[in-house]
């Protein structure tokens, strides 16, 4: 270990961010970064555990003692090299996870645990500082061709492990741009898209094929496309041509297999009276249109602006934090987050403890911008004036336990309304996109709505496998990176 006793003499040193009234006026990252010293420092105080929960909790399974001794001994190139051994992308999960490692640290058990996902993104960045990272294509290629429809985080890292391998890897992507949700949902202030772009050119250098605008199969665009609808198919906007439909057939004949890491794109909705307002926006149509927008894409694209408005984001999590610090930027005149479930505990509570992930209040750096939160509260339905939202009728409620499961009751008279001219719907998504190369394979689904996976990856097509949320349903980038390392092995295994 780097310092047997850095836990006792050094304390938790996080990298910040840089001053509200600085980057609320910008979409530059709004993380700052440690120098090179105070970083050792932080890894020092790991403790190498001789069960380390981090390892345990990562998705990935990051040996993070190993890496940060190698922090602290100043060896980089070390450290990078440990840790590109269990994740192929440390500058995306450096910045964007939530740490599930950190609830596990060992040391933050009765203590502040090790900064690991700074120390992380730290590692990979001083890596990139040092030339380390170049591209290593594979000496000899085995003759066999795997097709990976989606170039979110489940099918990058599937495509860099089946490549490593000596496969030769095409790369479908119907947005102008790969990198999925990692591109067009979350926003340029906590992850900014050079960085996929980097990634990306050097997976091209190793080999990987990236064919992006082509869509395999009939199916409604991606994340607030520039096409009609937002997102729900129809004729193009703002001079944007559409993806080319490829057949999905086709893949399947031209390719040993088809790995199909579509996401689930499938949004969860608010039937409510007034629900068909305009005004009343899904969240990652908001978002992405964003950063088309920032990114260049298509002269002449609008986003959804909340500029002078009263904006209201209806769901409490990530996505809704992400929504308010776009708002924010964007010059909204309020903006309000409501959650129907009740304010988390500041602290981990009872029947969550360590090493379990704990449900508690996270404030980000968004909510640090401004604006009013808001739990326990019901969306009742949407007021309008000529058909624009001007408000929500809401409720507050209160949870109770019934026979082992939460129940939801409304509290007589507390009725109250939300002054609303942008809502912005960030409730989460419930399943893969149905339509278009689902359906044309003919893919049985699960009891969610996912595409049915059997044993390992396999669908319910001998020749298509499927990984990432298209099987699992929405959740982590760090879990979907993992799933398509593990599809990959599999893959290797099978052919």
């Amino acid at each position: 270990m780097g310092d047997p006793k850095g836990f006792l003499k050094i304390k938790r040193q996080v990298s910040g961010y840089r001053p509200v009234e600085a980057r609320i006026n910008d979409y530059s990252e709004v993380e700052t970064r440690l120098g090179d010293e105070d970083r050792r420092a932080q890894a020092a105080r790991c403790m190498d555990c001789g069960v380390p929960f981090c390892h345990w909790a990562c998705p990935v399974a990051n040996v993070m003692p190993e890496w940060q001794d190698r922090i602290y001994r100043n060896d980089w190139a070390g450290a990078w090299a440990v840790l590109e051994n269990t994740n192929p992308f440390p500058e995306f999960t450096g910045r964007v996870c939530p740490a599930l490692c950190e609830a596990s640290c060992v040391l933050g058990a009765n203590d502040e645990p090790v900064t690991i996902r700074q120390n992380e993104l730290a590692a990979i960045e001083k890596a990139f500082d040092l030339g380390l990272v170049l591209p290593r294509p594979p000496r000899t290629r085995n003759g066999k061709k795997v097709a990976v429809v989606g170039a979110g985080p489940a099918g990058l890292s599937a495509a860099y492990f089946l490549n490593r391998e000596g496969f030769s890897v095409t790369v479908y992507e119907a947005d102008e741009k790969p990198g999925g949700y990692l591109r067009y949902g979350i926003p340029d202030f906590k992850l900014d898209k050079h960085f996929i772009d980097r990634r990306v050119k050097l997976m091209e250098a190793e080999g990987v094929i990236f064919k992006t605008g082509a869509r395999i199969g009939e199916a409604r665009y991606g994340f607030g496309s520039a096409f009609a609808g937002g997102g729900s198919g129809g004729a193009p906007k703002n001079g944007a041509v559409p993806p080319a439909v490829i057949d999905p057939k086709e893949l399947e004949a031209g390719f040993d297999l088809v790995l199909l890491t579509i996401g689930a794109r499938e949004p969860r909705d608010l039937s409510a009276p007034g629900r068909e307002y305009s005004g009343i926006v899904q969240a990652l149509d908001y978002l992405s249109l964003q950063n088309r927008v920032l990114g260049g894409e298509h002269p002449g694209l609008e986003p959804i602006t909340a500029f002078g408005k009263r904006v209201v984001v209806i769901g409490g999590g990530d996505t809704g934090s992400d929504c308010v610090g776009t708002a924010n930027r964007q010059g909204a005149s309020s903006v309000t987050q409501i959650e129907v479930l009740p304010k988390p505990p500041e602290h981990r509570p009872p029947e969550e403890p360590w090493p379990l992930w704990p449900k508690v209040l996270k404030t980000s750096s968004s909510h640090l911008e401004g604006g009013e939160r808001l739990w326990s509260v019901n969306t009742k339905a949407f007021t309008s004036k000529d058909g624009a939202v001007k408000s929500i009728s809401a409720c507050r409620v209160d949870w109770a336990q019934k026979e082992g499961r939460w129940v939801m009751a409304e509290i007589p008279g507390s009725e109250f309304e939300i002054p609303a001219d942008l809502i912005l719907l960030a409730m989460g998504f419930t399943h893969v996109v149905q339509g278009g190369i689902v359906d044309a394979l003919g893919l049985a689904l699960d009891s969610r709505g996912n595409i049915r996976t059997e044993g390992s990856f396999h669908t319910s097509n001998p020749k298509v496998w499927a990984a990432g949320d298209s099987r699992n349903g929405a959740s982590l980038v760090v879990r979907a990176i993992a799933d398509g390392r593990a599809a990959a092995e599999a893959i290797a295994a099978s052919l």
